[in-house]
């Protein structure tokens, strides 16, 4: 299509069909939402261990919901909810490793549920590598504080990392099991189009047709 002085309205694709100009804006409101739920988290893991080392760590557990609920400080060596202490050092490659792997899956991402989902998974690895690298007693050997207790002495004390990890996992699985891939298609689809090529793409009928037509 053309304005009257013969310029094109719209931008000729490049030689991949698709329109010039880098990643598309919808697939840059994807990875927006996937940062913004894992800045989300992160801050919220950093603030809320810093104020309960100030004010909990060793001291009597704060009793919260009598038998269901207490905030007690500890420093835990090992994975989420305290699983495989004394094994730092494996655990803090595992989760160097499940960043790097999140930022490199990001760039196919086209998916809302599979934005908020690697969100809450990046958020919650980053806060406990931040304790695995800087907090005592050593770089890449640091203890993971947590400090949330449900049913005391019937389940593990967790913090707030953990429980966007464990909601990122189930999320994943939900979404696995349910067929939503990555680029916003189903399982047994072809893959989806962007959204921004179809509202760009260029008219297939010539512009000698659409003059007969309307002749």
């Amino acid at each position: 299509m053309q304005a009257a002085g013969g310029a094109p309205l719209n931008t000729p694709p490049d030689a991949s069909g698709r329109p010039p100009g880098g990643p598309g804006p919808a697939r840059a409101r994807r990875i927006g939402g996937l940062v913004v739920v894992a800045v989300l988290v992160y801050v919220l893991d950093l603030i809320s261990k810093t104020i309960v080392v100030r004010e909990l760590e060793g001291k009597d557990p704060l009793r919260l919901v009598g038998d269901l609920l207490q905030l007690r400080v500890i420093r835990n060596s090992g994975a989420a909810f305290s699983i495989g202490t004394g094994m730092t050092v494996v655990f803090t490659v595992i989760a160097l490793g499940v960043v790097i792997a999140i930022l490199r899956t990001a760039r196919r991402l086209r998916s809302v549920p599979w934005a908020i989902t690697l969100g809450l998974l990046l958020g919650g690895a980053l806060g406990n590598l931040t304790d695995r690298l800087f907090r005592a007693p050593a770089p890449l050997q640091g203890h993971v504080v947590d400090w949330i207790e449900a049913f005391p002495g019937r389940f593990p004390v967790f913090n707030v990392a953990d429980s966007a990890i464990v909601c990122g996992g189930i999320l994943a699985v939900l979404l696995a099991w349910r067929g939503h891939q990555l680029d916003g298609s189903r399982a047994g689809d072809g893959p989806a189009a962007p959204a921004e090529d179809a509202a760009t793409e260029p008219s297939q009928e010539s512009p000698e047709r659409g003059g007969e037509r309307h002749g």
